[in-house]
């Protein structure tokens, strides 16, 4: 996968787009010939379906798909580099084969593979799955022998790998990689825990313990506060129970981009309660309970906060916006 700085970095697929009888030969087209470089065969052409998310970077290409059960096969004629892949959890039993391996893989498990090599893998039902290409030449540097990591199962619980899924779900955001340096950044972080999930050792374990496990963690951390911000017991304590590691870990992760943990929270509350006053579907909504909705538990400090933040009251963005007052 190649694209310019300037492109941008996500783009859908879909063969709901498209004739049933035309799907299959639209996906390798589309897919197959031009992203990840592998032809496909479903286990039943007559109600294949399959929809991909991609996102391209320099030194990275992702793709985020959903798909039936079937085969996918890197044939001699689709070699085009020596480039690492990646196949990350899919949510189904899976089997891989390439450099002479054959392994039985289990759903939430991960495995590197090699563009330079024939192989193939096999999904056995319908499933969802993340699949990234990297140079090899990037993670040569990490790992000591790349060759003895191919085509081997990483488990499901191995931690780098789960801190790598959530991190890859960052790349489904345009905006949050619209910057050359963002992307440069994310794909470092990618390298780095890799490396940690095939087994980085020595000093480079140390650069991507520190570069690549601190940011997934920092992105795990701000997803379990979004999916949490109305519970009035959110803390750095709730978030490192969920991570596994300490409070005080909870706070140098948000003081690595320069503001606190709690100045994090309250801006992400405040941002949820913009999004739903702003929104007609929470027109029948009082502003007191769209405060609370948000997480906040003295409707005087969200007014406070709120006008501070904004420039403006609750009750002036909503008539801004359009939407009557409650």
């Amino acid at each position: 996968m190649t694209s310019s700085v300037d492109d941008p970095p996500v783009f859908n697929f879909s063969t709901d787009a498209f004739a049933e009888r035309e799907r299959l030969s639209a996906w390798r087209e589309v897919v197959c010939r031009t992203i990840i470089s592998l032809d496909i065969e479903p286990r039943d052409a007559g109600r294949f379906r399959s929809n991909a998310t991609v996102c391209q970077m320099p030194g990275l290409g992702v793709v985020f798909v959903d798909t039936v059960a079937m085969t996918m096969s890197h044939t001699r004629e689709l070699i085009r580099d020596d480039n690492l892949s990646f196949m990350a959890a899919p949510t189904c039993r899976w089997l891989a084969s390439q450099a002479g391996r054959d392994p039985v893989c289990m759903p939430g498990e991960g495995m590197l593979l090699n563009n330079a090599e024939v192989g193939s893998i096999s999904l056995a039902s319908d499933a969802r799955f993340t699949s990234f290409s990297m140079p090899r030449a990037a993670l040569a540097p990490l790992v000591s022998d790349l060759d003895a990591a191919i085509a081997r199962p990483i488990r499901a619980d191995n931690a780098a790998m789960k801190l790598l899924v959530s991190y890859l779900e960052n790349a489904r955001d345009a905006g949050a990689l619209k910057t050359p340096q963002l992307k440069e950044l994310a794909v470092t972080h990618v390298y780095d825990l890799v490396a940690m999930a095939i087994g980085a050792t020595g000093d480079a374990a140390e650069i991507a313990q520190g570069r690549g496990v601190r940011a997934g963690r920092l992105r795990a951390a701000k997803a379990f506060i979004a999916q949490q911000l109305a519970r009035q017991d959110l803390s750095a304590a709730t978030v490192a129970a969920h991570l596994a590691v300490t409070p005080r870990y909870v706070h140098m992760l948000f003081e690595t981009e320069h503001l606190s943990f709690s100045e994090f929270v309250i801006a992400e509350r405040l941002a949820r309660a913009h999004a739903m006053l702003t929104n007609s579907r929470f027109n029948d909504r009082a502003i007191s309970t769209i405060a609370f909705e948000a997480g906040f538990n003295d409707l005087s400090h969200f007014n406070r906060s709120f006008r501070r933040h904004f420039g403006a009251t609750p009750s002036q963005v909503r008539d801004q916006a359009g939407r009557p007052r409650q």
